[in-house]
């Protein structure tokens, strides 16, 4: 009966510290700030370019299960409504956006990155007709960030 129990506690041991060695460390990634905000800004370059151009389907900013807030309306959960809607918007108007990428906040393991951002649409006279703030997460897929959520709010006001 002794070694019965002995032999359980050598076993317990043995499990706690099986466990205990195989007990995964958060990985410390050195990030470059200035680096991943230069990759987000380029990427916000990208997607206004290619929508002022009108060439929406060639739009590689969203990832595929993005979801999209904008405001006094539902979140656009797919990319074909998302595409509807951007072709709606473009239809309308003959406007220019632009964006600037002001912060960005990266995960440990660089990621994840959550960007704080301000936009700008102009007329076809360059006269700003709105401006406003967003913020977008993104998500680093085969060594690209995509964009996974996205949300702007107008601040109302022109410069």
């Amino acid at each position: 009966m002794k070694n019965k129990i002995v032999a359980r506690v050598i076993l317990a041991g043995f499990c706690v510290l099986l466990v205990s060695c195989n007990t995964k460390k958060e990985e410390n990634v050195e990030i470059d700030l200035k680096q991943v905000k230069k990759e987000i800004q380029a990427k916000e370059n990208e997607y206004a370019a290619t929508y002022n151009a009108g060439q929406l389907k060639e739009i590689g900013y969203y990832a595929e299960d993005a979801i999209t807030f904008y405001q006094n309306r539902p979140p656009i959960t797919d990319k074909d409504a998302r595409y509807k809607f951007l072709e709606s918007d473009l239809a309308n108007n003959t406007n220019v956006i632009s964006f600037e990428t002001k912060e960005v906040f990266v995960s440990n393991d660089g990621k994840m990155v959550v960007e704080v951002g301000y936009y700008k649409v102009t007329d076809s006279t360059n006269t700003p007709i709105n401006t406003g703030n967003y913020m977008s997460l993104f998500e680093k897929r085969d060594g690209k960030y995509v964009c996974l959520r996205d949300m702007s709010a107008s601040d109302g006001l022109t410069e």
